[in-house]
C-alpha cells in the first residue's frame, strides 16, 4: 500500500464517521417532525368539536341579540308613548289642576284668616265684658 492509498482510506473513514455523526441528528430531527405531525393531527381532531361548539354558541348569541333588539325597539316605543301621554296630560289636565290647587289654597287660607279674625274678635269682647262687669 502506498501513502496515497492510506491517505484515501483515512479520508474515506473520516467521511464515513462524518456521515454517521450527521445521520444521528437527522434521525432525531425526523422523529421530532413525526411527533410534531402527530401532535398537529391530534390538535386538529380535538379542535373540530370546539369549533362546532363555538359555531353553535355564536348562533345562539345572534338569536338572543335579535330578541334583545326587539325588546329594545318595544321599550323605545313605550318610552315614546309615555312621553306623548305625559304631554297630553300636562296640556289637558295640568293647567286646570294647578288652578284648582291654587283656588283650594286660597280658600283654605281665607277660611283660616276668617277664623283667626273671629277668634280675635270674640276674645276682645269677652275681655271687655269681664272688665266692665268687674267695675259695676
Amino acid at each position: 500500500m502506498s501513502a496515497g492509498q492510506i491517505a484515501a482510506l483515512i479520508a474515506a473513514g473520516a467521511f464515513v464517521l462524518l456521515v454517521i455523526l450527521l445521520a444521528i441528528p437527522l434521525i432525531k430531527l425526523g422523529r421530532t417532525l413525526d411527533e410534531a405531525t402527530v401532535a398537529i393531527r391530534k390538535a386538529h381532531e380535538n379542535s373540530d368539536p370546539i369549533l362546532i361548539g363555538a359555531n353553535d354558541t355564536i348562533t345562539h348569541v345572534n338569536t338572543q341579540l335579535e330578541r334583545v333588539d326587539g325588546i329594545t325597539a318595544n321599550a323605545q316605543a313605550v318610552t315614546g308613548n309615555v312621553s306623548a301621554l305625559s304631554s297630553v296630560f300636562t296640556a289637558t289636565l295640568g293647567s286646570p289642576l294647578v288652578k284648582t290647587a291654587a283656588f283650594s289654597y286660597g280658600v283654605s287660607k281665607a277660611i283660616r284668616a276668617r277664623r283667626k279674625a273671629k277668634e280675635n274678635a270674640d276674645g276682645r269682647h269677652a275681655r271687655r265684658g269681664r272688665r266692665g262687669s268687674g267695675r259695676s
